[in-house]
This record gives C-alpha cells, structure tokens and sequence, in this order.
C-alpha cells in the first residue's frame, strides 16, 4: 500500500498496453540503467489509479536478469503522457514487484 492508502492492484500478466508502455520509455530505462537491452519483454505488472494511472512493470532483460519499472501514464484530456518515474535493475524473475 502506498501513501495516502491507495491500493496496487493484484498481479497480472503483462499486456501489449503493458509492453507499449515499457517500449515508449526503453530509451530513458536505458539511460538509467547504462545498458542497452536486447531482451526487453514486461512479464507482470500491478497499476494504480491516481490522476493518471502508475504502473509498476516487471521486464525479463535475459537470462535470469529482470529489471522493474515505474511508469506513470496521465489522463487522457492531460495527453496521455507517458513517463518514466522510476527503474531498479539487478532484479529477478522471483522479486516482489512493490512500490520502490
């Protein structure tokens, strides 16, 4: 649970929203991360619904590498932006994926 009480949602398998989402910030996560992925592919996810929407991202990056991201999608009368927020690498398939 995250300040202010809101609640994540349950585990799910990740979608091709889920991915689009991981695809259209690739470049910053790679900035960040200082490592260019060839595997790039969400698994799960969990999101919440604040102004916009957070979702918490879990990508299998090769071999038993995972990394997870933060990513905050605004409203759509906002445009919709889609932003970084946060990354945290040396992950693994068995990591709990929480707020960080």
């Amino acid at each position: 649970e995250l300040s202010g009480g809101v609640t994540l949602y349950k585990y799910s398998d990740a979608t091709e929203e889920t991915q689009d989402l991981c695809d259209q910030v690739k470049q910053q996560v790679e900035k960040k991360t200082g490592v260019n992925y060839v595997e790039y592919k969400a698994v799960k996810y969990r999101s919440e619904v604040v102004a916009g929407t957070n979702f918490l991202i879990k990508v299998h990056v090769g071999g038993a590498n995972y990394i997870h991201l933060e990513i905050f999608r605004g409203l759509p009368h906002n445009g919709g932006k889609v932003s970084l927020t946060k990354v945290k690498d040396h992950q693994t398939k068995d990591s709990p994926l929480q707020p960080f």
